[in-house]
């Protein structure tokens, strides 16, 4: 039996400076690990600087953790602490992620699969050794209590010494850090645990505590123009949201592997410069879909207004959401959607996961009977990592060695391009798949494919894995996404579109997400006072 008596014992007084000290030499592994590259890198520097570093962060760490050291608090409070604090510097040190407010957006709507994908030996070794031990230890400490005079005094003195400490540093080094910080300001971003705490806050008053805004109603007189109703055949197109590939591992784009051998043969068009709306699902799944570009995005608007989906629902076009990534997003809240789900009986499927391609199963009653246009939409999981290995079977393992692990990070960095570089090519052949159900029901309908993806991916380059970082200072592998279409003859014709015209845009113009909204209204021959030509892909390849 554990002996209690000889717990440890600490005075409660004590605590804010033996965490500073904690987080400061262990947990803060990943800004120690930046800043010593960006000192190598620096022609010269002041050696008092850099002794000062340390003992500038566990001055700031012991004044801030004095504020949340209460009786009766501090305990479970650090306790948590501690364990989120571990997962953060696990995940920013081994992946180089940032972990701030859209970081914490996709957390919270990450799904428990794609939570355990990021599990492995390592980020448990990691987990346990960091939070998990450490957390024990104060979990089992006796805390030795001082009456309130001493309390309230050494809380004091200590958050006086560290600002002492604070602006005697500052007194010497001011330009330094000035310095610093003006040519890298992703540092603060990277203190473990100011950032997350602060945004995670930020998160829940605003998703959970704030009242939301009035849903609204845009494209209210959206109808379909009198040719696209007296067509001789409806119109059906599939839309791809794709998930985390880079158009940089694309055939299409220059690549020099054959990542998009399956459609070749159906020689669809490829928009060689695309970006995203943000780094993460849950920014470009919602923003691609909104009325709002880039530069003026708001979550909380887009969540609580139409989307493209909704107008054009409401111009009669009918819509199906199939999902395999953890969910919509928001973007089919008005029409039918099914997620798939693993299930013995599918041979596309186990207990952990399906393959995207199992989705298409349903395209036969999806298409059945259809007497207006119509979209199936397929949100496939792609290129989701850091399982990449898990997204096609092995029957499509083309490139090895592969990485049949999680924690990439560990993996060569052949293995790990091969292995994305299979999810890439088993996307092509989903997307070959569902051209060839389209092929199959175009003497009813005249057939268009669409696929996007939501983000780049980022493969190690630089010391930076999967996606994420603030859009200001991502990698352009993590902004820069494929964009390919395919239609048959009787849709480009219905549609008066010139595809030779089509294509030479794909090739030399510069498009984004913000293009999707009134390329779909367009296409999709929906009038509407919301639409707007000059972001229209198709328009300038149209004739009147």
């Amino acid at each position: 039996m554990f002996n209690f008596q000889a717990r440890p014992h600490l005075s409660i007084n004590k605590l804010p400076f033996v965490l500073a000290v904690y987080y400061t030499v262990v947990i803060n592994l990943p800004i120690a690990h930046e800043l010593w590259r960006i000192m190598a890198a620096m022609d010269a520097y002041k050696l008092g600087f850099v002794l000062s570093l340390p003992v500038f962060f566990c001055a700031a760490f012991q004044a801030i953790f004095q504020l949340f050291n209460w009786p009766y608090f501090s305990k479970p409070f650090f306790i948590f602490l501690l364990l989120t604090s571990s997962l953060v510097s696990y995940a920013m040190f081994n992946y180089g992620i940032f972990v701030d407010y859209g970081m914490i957006e996709n957390v919270f709507e990450t799904n428990s699969g794609e939570a355990a994908s990021y599990l492995s030996t390592y980020s448990v070794i990691w987990f346990v050794l960091m939070g998990v031990i450490p957390a024990c230890i104060l979990a089992i400490t006796k805390f030795d209590y001082p009456g309130l005079k001493s309390f309230f005094g050494w809380k004091l003195g200590g958050i006086a010494i560290s600002l002492v400490v604070i602006g005697a540093i500052a007194g010497l080094y001011y330009k330094d850090y000035a310095s610093v910080g003006r040519n890298n300001h992703y540092l603060k971003k990277m203190i473990i645990p100011n950032e997350y705490v602060w945004d995670t806050y930020h998160y829940i008053r605003d998703t959970y505590l704030t009242d939301p805004v009035p849903y609204k109603e845009i494209g209210t007189d959206a109808k379909q123009t009198a040719a696209a109703k007296q067509a001789a055949k409806p119109t059906l197109l599939v839309f791809v949201l794709g998930e985390t590939a880079r158009a940089y591992n694309y055939q299409y784009h220059g690549y020099g592997k054959p990542t998009n051998q399956h459609t070749a043969s159906d020689n669809p068009i490829f928009f060689q410069n695309v970006t995203s709306c943000g780094t993460a699902t849950a920014v470009s799944v919602p923003c691609m879909f909104s009325n709002m570009n880039r530069t003026n995005y708001d979550k909380e608007t887009a969540y609580n207004q139409d989307n493209v989906v909704d107008i054009m629902q409401r111009a009669g076009v009918q819509s199906i959401w199939h999902d395999h990534d953890g969910g919509d997003k928001g973007v089919a809240h008005h029409i039918k959607k099914t997620a798939l789900t693993p299930a013995h009986n599918d041979p596309l499927c186990n207990d952990a996961h399906c393959y995207d391609t199992a989705m298409l199963a349903s395209f036969a009653d999806d298409s059945k009977d259809l007497t207006q246009d119509s979209i199936i939409f397929y949100h496939i999981s792609g290129s989701h990592g850091p399982t990449y290995f898990e997204r096609y079977p092995e029957s499509h393992r083309t490139f090895t060695p592969d990485c049949q692990r999680a924690d990439i990070e560990n993996c060569t960095n052949e293995a790990l391009v091969n292995t994305y570089d299979n999810t890439i090519l088993y996307t092509d052949y989903f997307i070959a798949q569902a051209i060839d159900n389209l092929k199959s029901v175009s003497d009813k309908y005249n057939v268009g494919l669409i696929y996007l993806s939501d983000h780049g991916e980022s493969l190690g380059e630089d010391g930076v894995y999967l996606h994420g970082i603030p859009y200001a200072i991502a990698p352009k592998e993590q902004t820069h996404v494929p964009m390919l279409m395919w239609f048959s003859d009787d849709f480009t014709k219905q549609k008066h579109l010139n595809e030779d015209c089509l294509r030479q845009n794909a090739k030399e113009g510069t498009y984004s997400h913000d293009n999707l909204f009134d390329s779909l209204l367009g296409i999709m021959d929906v009038e509407t006072d919301a639409y707007r030509q000059d972001q229209d892909v198709f328009a300038t390849c149209r004739a009147s």
